[in-house]
């Protein structure tokens, strides 16, 4: 190793013999520790807030753990704002976060990393990729992420707890009740088995102070059409009709759950009927209700749903334990850092593929083991990893995490490098390049194999030496000669619970 500055861009001096690929102005306070300065941005329908934490990463062999959490400051929660068209109020949110900024004594300049989250209602909005936008001079540093329903319903039940809690074996529902939908997933052996997303919100209708109706989405109208009600925008909605409507959408909830809830009420394939959850751990907005933690009145249905989904459950015998942060479960600023070297042995072409920022990645189940690999399974593997999070939509790239075992021999290597390009056809089908990342020593190979038998004409990129999971995103350095290395940044969305359980602090709550 080479003493001094390797030859990748932005990346610090080789200190005791290791490369700190710093994009942004971390600290270094000594060589086995890390210190960043995060921040996490929600934007849903219903309500936005942000939250900033100070990370601590330690190194633990050859990558970085987070070792402590602190929070520094968390914002009041606003409501989303929107315009009279419906769309969000890109100027309003502006100025709701310089206001953070500037009570948090937080600039820009002093952050880090971190994430931007835009979920529910609020991603259909014509305007929600603008939103992105008001972070653009910060975009290096932040994974901006818009949040799908599988994607959503995945965040949920890893921020809310229910995740952690099926550790032990049993079967842990998560409902996530937001202003447009709700997400459902059941949780067992620290795994999703499965999720939906049900068209029921608290503000599907939302009133002013003399009950007069001010906001009306479209599922709000054709829930109220099922129940026999004409609504329209300045009608009278008072308790009465509040308590029937927010019944109706109970209803919905514990239909979806049972497994029998009509598609035209769902957002996504249903849940499997016959299955009892042990316990239930609510998250979302409507949350903060049921745990006792607000009564503040919104105009919306919270106080009313809340109530309702209450009694559902006691009815039902089904436990309610306590959650994690609820309203904030998918707050996804205290993303974790941790930084990497890639083996030698990587390949990417064109010269100028590298670098790439912010990729998102998947890790789909690929038993790559055998001693004849399946083009087609390996294909519809990766096309389902890509609908779990919303990423099959093309525009943006994608890297895939691959565990290869066995020899690499010709057709081995030719049959995984084409169930790859099968299933990531919806991502490269545009032009976006071919990123895969290996944790056994097969990057070059594989990228060659690609290049040489003229599979696509895409950029491709490969590495090895870097161990992923599902929900990071990394960045990719420029090749540093003096090693045929490239520097790697895994940024792993972090959830308070996987935390608490994994270091047993008490402090993990960002």
């Amino acid at each position: 190793m080479i003493e001094g500055k390797p030859d990748v861009e932005n990346a610090a001096p080789v200190i005791g013999g290791r490369i700190y690929f710093s994009g942004a102005s971390r600290s270094l306070v000594e060589e086995d520790e890390i210190r960043l300065i995060s921040v996490g941005v929600d934007i849903g329908s219903s309500t936005a807030h942000m939250l900033f934490s100070r990370i601590t990463l330690e190194r633990l062999d050859t990558k970085y753990v987070v070792s402590e959490r602190e929070v520094l400051y968390q914002s009041e929660i606003i409501l989303t704002p929107y315009l009279q068209n419906g769309d969000i109020d890109p100027q309003a949110l502006r100025a709701f976060f310089d206001e953070v900024y500037r009570k948090s004594g937080l600039s820009p300049d002093k952050v880090d990393t971190g994430a931007l989250i835009l979920t529910g209602v609020a991603v259909r909005r014509q305007n929600a990729r603008a939103i992105g936008a008001l972070f653009a001079d910060e975009a290096g540093k932040f994974v901006a992420v818009s949040a799908g329903d599988s994607l959503e319903a995945l965040m949920s039940a890893h921020g809310s707890g229910a995740v952690a809690a099926s550790n032990d074996g049993r079967l842990i529902l998560n409902v996530d009740i937001g202003g447009g939908t709700t997400k459902i997933s059941l949780c067992k052996g620290g795994e999703i088995l499965h999720s939906t997303a049900v068209e029921a919100g608290a503000r599907l209708i939302v009133t002013d102070k003399e009950d007069r109706i001010v906001r009306l989405e479209e599922f709000g109208e054709k829930t109220a059409q099922s129940l026999g009600m004409k609504l329209q925008i300045g009608a009278v909605f008072d308790a009465q009709a509040k308590e029937e409507f927010a019944g109706a959408l109970s209803n919905r909830i514990m239909a979806a759950i049972e497994g029998h809830l009509a598609e035209d009420w769902r957002r996504l394939p249903g849940l499997p009927q016959g299955l009892t959850p042990d316990a239930v751990i609510f998250s979302g907005g409507v949350s903060e209700y049921i745990y006792g933690n607000s009564v503040q009145d919104f105009g919306d249905l919270g106080p009313q749903l809340a109530g309702c989904l209450k009694i559902g459950f006691e009815m039902a015998g089904t436990p309610i334990l306590p959650h994690f942060d609820g309203i904030r479960a998918t707050v996804l600023g205290a993303s974790q850092y941790s930084v990497q070297l890639s083996g030698s042995t990587v390949y990417f072409d064109p010269a100028d593929a590298l670098p790439v920022t912010n990729i998102a990645t998947i890790c789909p189940d690929l038993s790559l083991d055998a001693a004849e690999l399946d083009v087609d399974n390996i294909s519809l593997q990766i096309r389902m990893a890509l609908r779990q999070l919303g990423l099959d939509t093309g525009d943006r790239p994608v890297a895939i995490a691959l565990k290869w075992a066995g020899s690499a021999t010709y057709h081995r290597l030719d049959a995984l490098a084409r169930g790859l390009i099968a299933g990531l056809g919806p991502v490269l089908q545009d032009g976006q390049p071919l990123i895969m990342v290996a944790q056994s020593d097969i990057g070059g190979l594989l990228g060659i194999h690609c290049r040489e038998n003229a599979l696509l004409p895409n950029p491709v990129i490969s590495i090895d030496g870097i161990s992923l999971g599902a929900l990071d995103f990394i960045d990719i350095g420029e090749v540093i000669l003096s090693t045929g290395s490239v520097p790697v940044v895994v940024k792993s969305l972090v959830f308070p619970a996987e935390t608490a359980v994994a270091t047993g602090r008490s402090n993990d709550k960002s």
